[in-house]
């Protein structure tokens, strides 16, 4: 990946131990850095796949993301490292940093705690230059986190929320009626029906996942697993 090379390396941030700059070199052995000391970091959150944010890191950034645990970043305009989200609250659980091929580009898989943007919107990419559509793809992992949400709502002014205080029994009893609806549509060949009762199936799948506190992840997991090696 191109990038603009600087004039300065970034400064060595003070109050860091030899022991902490030794920390787990190895992770991070072969990465390419431009001229300047710095990396680009894309950031993406691992349950939608979507792309948040683009920014950069040098190493002393990338060893206090795996110290922390959280994305650490480097700010070009200030000079200093930047741990994302540490003042406004927004920061980025890191599952995992994943190197591009020329080994110049990282991608960080991320849990963020609020919106990425300064705007305050979910991703920093939200202006659409060109052409329509692909955001079908993120959308279930968009829909669980907004039922994350709704599940400590007030049952009056939420059905998810309503439908979890019935308890577990109820939450079973609607995913065997949806499914019934849905096998109905399908022996029938009622196409519309399908895609319409399909769709309350797979709500209400996901609400019996918040039942039993199963993360989404873990479904995926699950069908990953029984999937390997088949690509």
């Amino acid at each position: 990946m191109a990038r603009r090379a600087g004039n300065r390396r970034p400064p060595r941030q003070k109050g860091t131990t030899e022991e902490g700059r030794k920390l787990n070199e190895a992770i991070f052995e072969g990465l390419r850095f431009g001229d300047d000391g710095l990396l680009p970091v894309v950031a993406q959150d691992a349950v939608t796949g979507e792309i948040l944010m683009l920014a950069w890191a040098d190493r002393e950034a990338l060893r206090e993301t795996e110290r922390l645990g959280e994305l650490v970043l480097y700010s070009r305009s200030r000079g200093e490292l930047w741990h994302k989200g540490k003042t406004s609250g927004n920061r980025m659980k890191v599952l995992a940093l994943r190197a591009d091929c020329d080994s110049d580009a990282v991608v960080a898989l991320v849990e963020p705690a609020g919106p990425a943007c300064h705007t305050g919107a979910r991703s920093c990419f939200f202006r659409n230059l060109l052409g329509e559509g692909g955001d079908e793809a993120s959308f279930p992992g968009r829909l669980w986190r907004y039922l994350l949400k709704r599940r400590h709502d007030g049952p009056d002014e939420s059905y998810t929320a309503s439908l979890l205080a019935r308890g577990k029994s109820r939450v079973g009893q609607k995913i065997g009626e949806e499914g019934v609806e849905t096998a109905i549509a399908v022996a029938t060949g009622d196409r519309e029906g399908t895609l319409y009762e399909a769709a309350d199936l797979v709500y209400h799948l996901l609400v019996g996942l918040l039942s039993l506190d199963i993360p989404l992840g873990d479904l995926w997991k699950e069908l990953a697993s029984r999937h390997k090696g088949k690509e």
